[in-house]
């Protein structure tokens, strides 16, 4: 007993709160995430309630990521370059203009499918920059204090899942009761808040590495170092993997609530909010438990669960069953990438670490859309519960392989 309560040291366990700038972003990002949920779940739902169609809820999750796919790498090498904080207010400020535009187009009941689509291709590029430069900023944030950095990654998860459970029950509310726009605006005007503290902060200029005299400039010195590291490149590859199998299968969360589980927009929101309980539980033990965890072996376990949850989903007809397993799915989401952005960014050197987290950004933004399309399409021809059927035997036939080409992979300590 004496020894759970040592591990349970709420101070440690919220050490990176201790610096200044992290602190501040911490507490933006807490209110600006709440309404981007909320904007992604009264989109979703405005998608299909204009098109009826799971290929259209596909096709506007691929467009959205699909300028991650094709800039993100080359976006690394202006994160490697250009003050990340700069970047950060340049970004939420982009985001902050589309919102809003947005919700005057749904206001005036003049939005239509192509402008969402157009609308989600210029929020894609402010993604594709915002990204990596948001995850290479984790480290100035808690000045280069690796031993802080799982902490910062971790409680960024929580925080992330907070807004995940908050921000769809109040947008399926807002949706049901006042429709689509004010969600939208909520969302622009809740921008403000990350821009603002990126303001406050005291950042000095980063501290780059010295470039090795043998590695390559720009995207190359990057590829370089990814294919000559196995581990990174296992590890970036299973990304992609699980992104376009598995991470695919929630474009199909508003058609399961609307014509399977028929429990509509306020409990579509409740599926998204119980995938957030599931992903903050798992934030929260990481956080708590992070240090005294074998990384390897929970990277094992949250991948060996996703495929099971994904096919329960397929087969169930009960919404309390599917929120359980929306939790599951959220536990599995949030520790493979927590542990993967960990370590990832506890092995690359400074002077590379804005392309190798494009590249990883790239793998998990890239991917999903891919796979949301694809599945989105499968479910047009097949069924949702066929789709996500699919995706989760996919999902259990990659962990198969990944345990026979990378048998080292989850021996990290």
């Amino acid at each position: 007993m004496t020894s759970i309560l040592q591990r349970l040291n709420l101070a440690s366990s919220l050490r990176a709160l201790k610096h200044r700038n992290f602190r501040l972003f911490f507490w933006g990002q807490l209110i600006s995430l709440i309404g981007v949920w909320m904007q992604s779940t009264a989109l979703q739902w405005l998608v299909y309630r204009i098109t009826a169609s799971q290929t259209s809820l596909g096709l506007v999750t691929f467009i959205n990521f699909l300028p991650v796919l094709l800039l993100s790498l080359y976006m690394g090498v202006i994160v490697d370059r250009l003050p990340r904080r700069r970047l950060l207010i340049l970004t939420q400020s982009w985001f902050t203009v589309l919102a809003l535009v947005l919700s005057g187009l749904t206001w005036l009941g003049l939005i239509q499918y192509w402008q969402i689509l157009v609308l989600s291709f210029l929020l894609g590029i402010g993604n594709a920059l915002d990204m990596p430069a948001r995850q290479a900023f984790v480290v100035e944030m808690v000045d280069d204090d690796r031993n802080d950095l799982m902490n910062a990654i971790s409680l960024n998860s929580i925080l992330f899942n907070i807004a995940r459970i908050i921000g769809p029950a109040i947008g399926g509310a807002i949706v049901a009761a006042l429709g689509e726009a004010p969600a939208f605006a909520i969302n622009g005007l809740s921008y403000l808040a990350v821009i603002l503290a990126l303001l406050l902060m005291r950042v000095s200029p980063p501290k780059m590495a010295a470039v090795d005299g043998g590695r390559q400039e720009g995207v190359q010195g990057g590829f370089q170092y990814i294919f000559g590291e196995r581990h990174i490149f296992a590890l970036i590859l299973l990304v992609a993997g699980f992104s376009m199998i598995g991470f695919g299968a929630l474009t199909l969360v508003p058609v399961f609530a609307k014509d399977i589980l028929q429990i509509g927009v306020a409990g579509y929101g409740q599926l998204l909010s119980s995938q957030g309980v599931g992903a903050l539980i798992g934030g929260v033990l990481l956080v708590l438990f992070g240090d005294h965890f074998h990384k390897g072996k929970l990277l094992f376990f949250s991948r060996i669960i996703l495929g099971p949850s994904i096919i329960g989903l397929s087969l169930s007809r009960a919404p309390w069953l599917s929120m359980a397993l929306m939790a599951l799915l959220g536990y599995s989401f949030i520790t493979q990438l927590v542990i993967t952005n960990t370590l990832i960014q506890t092995i690359v050197p400074d002077d590379l670490r804005g392309r190798v987290l494009s590249t990883y950004t790239w793998a998990l933004g890239g991917f999903y859309p891919l796979g949301s399309l694809m599945i989105g399409a499968l479910g047009d021809q097949i069924g949702a519960p066929g789709a996500a059927l699919f995706s989760g035997v996919g999902c259990l036939l990659l962990f198969g392989v990944a345990l026979k080409v990378f048998p080292g992979l989850h021996q990290f300590n």
